[in-house]
């Protein structure tokens, strides 16, 4: 196992480490000369990373999903970590274990596939049963679903994310289901695990994320109805109704036209995919940005285009000490007075300033206050 993880680094340390480059740009100074822009990450996080010097010497000896082995230093720039690159290297595929680069589901991917199939196998709807174990014996559909992440960045944005991502899901939708006796709990769950099966393929994700052709072109919708299409040949006796329910769950799961559905939901299992899926997107979106950047100071996260604000690392806000109490005031007790002595002034019975008798003013005013005194 590679040591440190992005996760581990500290501010004002110099290390030495492999890491994969996620991002590469070559800018120019205001001299003139190149500098480095990139982006460098493990399975624990990434992290900027600039390049001042010598860098004519290393730009073109690497791109793009390479590894290289940096030394440098790392800095708070605006509470964000950056690191300062001062050597660098190209490492080959072979010196590294993939597994320490590319982020992971901390679930096993085989462990969550049987529990998918075992859910599958409970449907009382013999025809949903059919349709879905069409796609989930396909060998490629299979081997793909097991390693796809749900999004490029925004969430589950690691291996196997996707199936992570409907494996909760299912276990939502059927914690919930029951409370609507309308709700079809076999059709819910039809729609939870085909509404974003297109993702294997619009989705790159040999090493870093990124867009296929396919992908870029018509997008992850339309993809699954392509799909649904080819699995329905196979089942000839599918019900067109039970059909057009199922494609309209997929069609219509972003919930408005804004975010991308051709549809928005006109049925009870569609409405409620829609916001179970919102809601654990937003969930794991939440949390992803909470643990990121974990070297940044302060009781708040930057902020999040996805969740448009900043979050709160409570367990930072919770642990936080609580200041010093202000010293209480303390009492001090005047000693008794003697028999026959004048008591000392309290604090009601302050004595009266003396007038300064260096002015004309002064002289005159102690003249009338001791003419009054007689």
């Amino acid at each position: 196992m590679k040591s440190p993880f992005v996760r581990e680094l500290k501010p004002n340390e110099i290390v030495t480490v492999v890491l994969l480059v996620h991002a590469k740009e070559i800018r120019q100074k205001r001299t003139g000369e190149p500098y480095l822009s990139i982006t460098l990450s493990d399975r624990s996080g990434e992290m900027d990373a600039k390049m001042w010097d010598n860098v004519a010497e290393v730009m073109d000896t690497f791109d793009r999903d390479d590894f290289i082995k940096v030394k440098g230093l790392l800095q708070l720039y605006n509470n964000r970590p950056q690191f300062t690159i001062h050597k660098l290297r190209p490492v080959e595929d072979h010196e590294v274990d993939f597994a320490d680069f590319f982020p992971a589901s901390a679930r096993d991917a085989e462990e969550m596939w049987s529990e998918l199939r075992g859910m599958v196998a409970g449907f009382g709807n013999t025809h949903l049963r059919a349709l879905l174990d069409a796609f989930l014996d396909d060998p490629d559909i299979a081997a793909r679903y097991k390693v796809a992440p749900a999004a490029k960045t925004i969430h589950h944005a690691f291996r196997s994310g996707l199936l992570e991502h409907v494996i909760s899901l299912c276990g939502l939708a059927r914690l919930i289901a029951p409370h609507y006796p309308s709700v079809d709990g076999d059709l819910l769950l039809t729609g939870v695990i085909l509404h974003d099966i297109g993702k294997i393929y619009e989705l790159t994700y040999e090493r870093s994320f990124g867009y296929s052709t396919e992908g870029q072109l018509i997008g992850h919708i339309s993809i699954a109805m392509r799909m649904m299409s080819d699995k329905l040949r196979g089942l000839p006796d599918f019900p067109v109704e039970l059909r057009n329910l199922v494609e309209h769950m997929i069609l219509s799961h972003h919930g408005q036209l804004d975010f991308g559905s051709p549809k928005v939901p006109v049925f009870p299992e569609a409405l409620l995919l829609h916001y179970l899926d919102d809601m654990d997107s937003k969930m794991e979106c939440m949390r992803a940005l909470i643990e990121k950047e974990p070297q940044a100071e302060g009781l708040f996260t930057g902020y999040s285009s996805s969740l448009e604000r900043v979050a709160l690392r409570k367990s930072r806000y919770i642990n936080t000490a609580p200041a010093a109490p202000a010293p209480s005031r303390v009492e001090i007790p005047l000693p008794k007075p003697s028999a026959g002595a004048v008591p000392a002034p309290g604090p009601l019975t302050k004595p009266k300033p003396a007038p300064a008798t260096d002015s004309l003013f002064g002289e005159k005013l102690s003249l009338a206050l001791n003419f009054e005194r007689k």
